[in-house]
């Protein structure tokens, strides 16, 4: 498995969310997001800071199973500009500072059913982030840009959380849908070489179960593009013909694949 370093990831989740503050300033937060329907962007971004703020309380209280809320207001995204600045960067700033205080070792629960460590909430931050940051940007028209590393090890990252336990113990009809018959999807990279084997991955769909791996080789559909368009069209966030990408093989096989593998 390749995987960032904890002090990457912080890096990423700190320079995402302050993207996210750039792209907000003067921003019309009632526009609809296209690629997350029930929510404008005001509602996107107080989803985000939430999470942030869960994502910290599980590795400061050494979560030993999932939070019980009850009784417990939501935090709100403030009114003022400011106020909001200030509570996006602290969100996700406490998400870092958490990880590095427990150790990224530090045994915590998370919905997975696996990687039982702090350092999953930090990575998980900050992709989730990152895919925000794409929503946001959808909606208000901007351009997107996430660095090759990040958005290759958000691919990564997915993929291990829609082959999860966790996927199949709570949403077994969805895990019956992904499975298949040995049919193979790839997706390749095409940022830069420096990417390595973490730039490729082959995604099988087996009678039992659904298995990923990094790796070069032919798929019954493979995808060629750069990787924050790897990660968006996996992810639902542009289609699966954009012109961005180049589809070989069995595109029917694709669509099914984008259809299925949410979380």
């Amino acid at each position: 498995m390749v995987e960032l370093t904890v002090r990457r990831y912080g890096e990423a989740l700190l320079e995402q969310a302050e993207q996210l503050v750039g792209l907000l300033d003067g921003a019309d937060l009632s526009r609809r997001v296209p690629t997350c329907p029930d929510w404008d962007v005001r509602q996107l971004v107080e989803h985000l800071g939430q999470a942030h703020r869960h994502g910290a309380h599980m590795v400061e209280t050494r979560a030993e199973g999932p939070p019980d809320y009850s009784g417990t207001p939501r935090p709100t995204l403030p009114e003022d500009p400011a106020e909001r600045v200030r509570w996006l960067r602290e969100g996700a700033a406490r998400v870092v500072e958490a990880v590095r205080s427990a150790g990224p070792d530090e045994p915590v629960w998370n919905f997975s059913g696996g990687d039982p460590r702090a350092a999953f909430w930090l990575r998980r931050m900050c992709h989730e982030t990152a895919v925000h940051r794409a929503d946001a940007a959808i909606a208000l028209d901007a351009p997107y840009e996430v660095a090759p590393d990040v958005a290759a090890d958000a691919i990564s990252e997915w993929l291990s959380l829609v082959t999860s336990p966790g996927l199949v113990a709570f949403r077994p009809e969805q895990a019956a849908a992904l499975r298949g018959s040995g049919e193979t999807l790839h997706l390749h990279a095409t940022d830069s070489p420096s990417l390595g084997e973490a730039g490729e991955w082959l995604i099988r769909r087996g009678p039992e179960a659904v298995t990923w791996e990094h790796g070069h080789q032919k798929g019954d559909v493979a995808v060629r593009g750069l990787a924050k368009d790897l990660l968006q069209v996996i992810l639902g966030r542009i289609g699966t013909g954009d012109s961005r990408l180049q589809v070989f093989g069995d595109p029917a096989l694709l669509d099914h694949w984008v259809a299925h593998a949410t979380f």
